[in-house]
């Protein structure tokens, strides 16, 4: 009998859960902590509101329907009278766990955008949406500049960013033929392409030389071109301008801080605010999406959350309203540099706000002190950001804050926000999101290289990392050895589905590697591959140390390096090896 009347209660409650992201709902987790997907609703695919935070807004972009809406010219035109267009049925096809139709309603509420220009869909363009009921997307920067690249780097930049799974692309060329990289770009690409007009609107000319005249020309040309969503930075308005002063850095954003110095120059308030709804009627004949910039994002962790940032989001809200009202699509632009525990705030603040339509977020970085690794920091909050309610995630290179990014800064900056974008699809339950995971686990534990290759999101790294140390493809790594891989113990001590899944299994257990191919001999080139006597000290070139059992000639001592290996693993075995 327990005499000690403290006695610790250790039990546990499950809090209700949301579904099983495993369309199989393999494993044993009991399945998601996010809401469960409410699709049609202004929560869709979303973490638990934490108490204090902002609830949803009562209004969505069916509020703001007008008569010409019949005509059609834009996808939420066409969602908001009910028609389910060809790329909605396109799109539909892309995110399996939505129906068109789902699709088409998410549309009609502003909650979602389709951005594909009518001249790019002439082209490549493969319709995709954006949208917080859909997979989180992300999105890669490139351009030249007035020191670095050209339209034909710029184009193979945009090949690469494709190949590494860049939903869109934004060309923020601010040197060369902008023009002529523009169109190269949209005709080659097959992702939506986004731009900041601005840019073009002052080569070669002042910012304090900017008319109205020259804007809505900017826009109509590149509208023209094929580009499917604008960053418009028409929420830094005049009053707004006050509340920097206090800030460790001031405007980073390039658009918010030209259109600063034009507003102070000539004492008026900004002129994209001005003439907002002119652009939305050039906007609205070729459907490019907004992309509401912002302006006044914060560059630092000191400057988040502050007046000025919040004030201009209040704005953003307000113009996602005219925009609707004129038929456009609409998606708003977030920070920026926010400490980890402002992010929800900012995610549910911009929700309700904005009345839900998607945000876009460019990070945000929860830290300042790593440059050169600022795709790691921000894609921490990018993670946490799409969790919370972001739709798209703006990628962040190495090269973030130090200069212009290569070929390789667009590689690690699109695979960081894979990795985000899909941590947080998991996290939310978003139906068959784990799906793939659940395979390369199966593959895993069957100790099937070859299978778990192919199922990584870049096999030819994964293989030349495993080759780099044993180019044979045993029922071990060399990190373990033989005698201590706790997978192949784990098969051989207990029942469990993974390992046993007979689909899974490798042809046999030791195979010779294919060998890395060329896209992997240069990842161990840069890596500087081990010396042939590092390899073989690690790997013993497939062949057995002399600490695996069946290496040791003496049946007694063979016996006890078996029941040691056991019994390092946490397995309970007495003399006999029970």
């Amino acid at each position: 009998m327990n005499s000690n009347p403290h006695v610790t209660d250790r039990s546990w409650t499950l809090p209700a859960l949301g579904g099983n992201p495993s369309s199989e709902e393999q494993g044993t987790t009991p399945g998601s902590f996010a809401d469960r997907g409410r699709v049609g609703a202004p929560w869709a695919y979303s973490s638990p509101d934490t108490p204090g935070m902002p609830g949803v807004s009562d209004l969505t972009a069916m509020d703001f329907a007008a008569a010409r809406d019949r005509e059609g010219k834009t996808q939420l035109e066409e969602a908001r009278i009910g028609r389910v267009s060809g790329e909605m049925k396109r799109v539909a096809l892309r995110e399996p766990h939505l129906t068109a139709e789902q699709i088409r309603a998410e549309v009609a509420a502003g909650r979602m955008i389709l951005p594909a220009n009518k001249v790019h869909l002439k082209y490549k363009l493969e319709p995709m949406c954006i949208g917080r009921a859909s997979l989180t997307k992300i999105n890669a920067n490139m351009g030249a500049s007035p020191v670095s690249s050209g339209t034909e780097e710029e184009v193979e930049k945009l090949r690469w960013a494709e190949r590494w799974g860049a939903d869109t692309v934004m060309d923020l060329s601010t040197g060369g033929n902008l023009d002529e990289c523009r169109e190269a770009i949209i005709r080659n690409s097959t992702v939506p392409i986004g731009t900041v007009p601005i840019y073009s609107m002052i080569i070669g000319r002042s910012i304090e030389d900017l008319t109205y005249d020259l804007i809505l020309r900017e826009i109509e040309k590149q509208a023209k071109q094929g580009v499917d969503y604008f960053t418009i930075h028409a929420g830094v308005l005049r009053e707004h301008l006050p509340y920097v002063r206090n800030r460790l850095i001031g405007i980073v954003s390039r658009g918010g801080s030209l259109l600063a110095k034009w507003m102070l120059h000539h004492n008026g308030q900004n002129p994209m605010y001005e003439i907002f709804d002119d652009i939305c009627d050039i906007m609205r004949q070729y459907d490019v999406s907004f992309s509401l910039g912002d302006g006044l994002r914060p560059g630092g962790l000191a400057d988040a959350t502050d007046e000025a940032q919040l004030r201009e989001l209040a704005t953003l809200g307000e113009l996602t309203e005219r925009a609707w009202a004129r038929g456009c699509q609409v998606m708003v632009e977030g920070p920026g540099h926010i400490p980890f525990d402002q992010i929800e705030y900012n995610m549910k603040l911009q929700r309700k706000l904005c009345h839900g339509a998607p945000f876009y977020v460019l990070g945000p970085l929860v830290t300042d002190i790593f440059p050169g690794y600022d795709h790691i920091t921000s894609c921490i909050g990018a993670t946490a950001a799409a969790y919370h309610g972001a739709s798209m995630l703006c990628y962040v290179t190495p090269k973030e804050h130090l200069g212009l990014p290569k070929k390789d800064d667009v590689k690690q900056g699109c695979v960081a926000y894979k990795i985000a974008a899909h941590a947080a699809d998991v996290a939310l339950g978003i139906p068959g999101s784990r799906d793939r995971d659940d395979e390369l686990t199966k593959a895993r534990a069957a100790l099937n290289w070859q299978k778990h290759f192919d199922l990584s999101f870049d096999p030819d790294l994964a293989r030349a990392y495993h080759d780099e140390d044993l180019e044979v493809d045993t029922d071990f790594c060399a990190m373990c050895g033989h005698d201590w891989c706790s997978v192949r113990i784990s098969k051989e001590i207990t029942d469990f589905y993974s390992g046993k899944d007979e689909d899974s299994q490798p042809a046999k257990k030791a195979l010779a590697s294919p060998g890395v191919n060329e896209a992997g001999a240069e990842i161990l080139k840069q890596r500087g591959v081990l010396s042939p006597e590092e390899i073989l000290k690690l790997a013993h070139n497939g062949k057995k140390a002399a600490c695996h059992s069946d290496n040791v000639e003496d049946a007694q001592k063979a016996k006890m390096v078996q029941l040691n290996t056991l019994k390092a693993h946490g397995v309970t075995v007495n003399e006999m090896g029970l």
